[in-house]
C-alpha cells in the first residue's frame, strides 16, 4: 500500500442480516462507554487528524451469544502473561475489552489499556496465533501508537468489560454488532509493533516464530477479504521477512 498524505478511513464490514441481532441488552459491569480504537494499519502518518467523534446516546446493538466461557478463560488466559511483561505493564483489571460480533479475524487497541477483538478471531485461532495478534495489539498500547477511529453499531457507545471480570458463564462479555471506521498507523509503527510484540512473547519464553505463523496464517486465511485484519494492517511480506532478519 503506497503512503498517503491525509487520514484514510477503511470500514471493517461487520457481516449477517438485521434478523440475527437483537436489540441492546445493558451490558454488565461497566455498561457502555463512547470508545475511540486504534487501527493497525497501511502507511499513512500518524499525526493526521482524526475524524470528529459522533454523539449518540443510543445503545449498541448486541448479538444474542454471549462469550463461550472456555473462550473467556482462553482470552485471559493467553494475554495476562503478555501484559505483565510490556514495558509498562498493566494488570488485568487496567485492561477493558469489547467483543466485536464479526466472523472477520481482526483485532484494535485504542490506548489507555482499551482494545477490541472479533468474535471470529476468538472461534477461528489457536491459542498460538491469538496471543501472537493480541501481543502485536499490546505491543501497540506499549509503544503509545494510539491512531483514533469510530465503532459504529446505533452510535458510538460499546460495551466494554475489565479482562479480569470476564467470568465463565457471567455473559458479562457480549459481542457487539457493527463496524469500524479507521485512522491508520504510519507504516514505521506498523513495523515497531511486529517488532515490540515478538519481544512481548520473547518475554514469556515463545520464540518469534510464533508472530511470523500467525501473520503467515492471517495472509492465508484473510488475504483476499475486504474486512478483518489486512482491511486494517498493511498485508506486505515485508513484514513477514522483516521478522525473519529480526535477531
Amino acid at each position: 500500500m503506497s503512503d498517503m498524505n491525509g487520514p484514510t478511513v477503511r470500514r471493517v464490514h461487520h457481516s449477517g442480516g438485521d434478523g440475527r441481532r437483537l436489540r441492546m441488552a445493558t451490558v454488565a459491569a461497566l455498561g457502555s462507554i463512547a470508545l475511540l480504537l486504534a487501527a493497525c494499519a497501511g502507511p499513512t502518518s500518524s499525526s493526521s487528524p482524526s475524524p470528529s467523534p459522533r454523539t449518540d446516546a443510543s445503545a449498541p446493538k448486541t448479538s444474542a451469544k454471549a462469550l463461550d466461557p472456555a473462550q473467556a478463560e482462553r482470552l485471559q488466559r493467553v494475554w495476562t502473561p503478555l501484559l505483565k511483561g510490556m514495558d509498562h505493564p498493566l494488570q488485568p483489571n487496567q485492561v477493558k475489552v469489547g467483543l466485536m460480533d464479526d466472523p472477520h479475524i481482526n483485532a484494535a487497541n485504542a490506548g489507555n489499556g482499551q482494545f477490541l477483538v472479533t468474535t471470529g478471531l476468538l472461534e477461528k485461532a489457536n491459542d498460538d496465533r491469538l496471543q501472537a495478534v493480541l501481543a502485536h495489539e499490546t505491543a501497540h498500547e506499549d509503544l503509545g501508537h494510539v491512531a483514533k477511529a469510530q465503532a459504529l453499531g446505533t452510535g458510538l457507545n460499546i460495551g466494554m468489560v475489565i479482562l479480569d471480570q470476564i467470568l465463565p458463564g457471567s455473559g458479562a462479555l457480549t459481542p457487539i454488532a457493527g463496524q469500524l471506521i479507521l485512522n491508520k498507523y504510519s507504516r514505521n509503527e506498523e513495523y515497531a509493533a511486529d517488532k515490540h510484540g515478538v519481544e512481548l512473547l520473547r518475554r514469556i519464553g515463545k520464540p518469534k516464530e510464533q508472530m511470523i505463523d500467525a501473520l503467515t496464517w492471517l495472509t492465508q486465511v484473510e488475504g483476499n477479504s475486504k474486512g478483518g485484519f489486512f482491511a486494517t494492517h498493511p498485508a506486505t511480506g515485508d513484514r513477514i521477512e522483516a521478522l525473519r532478519q529480526m535477531k
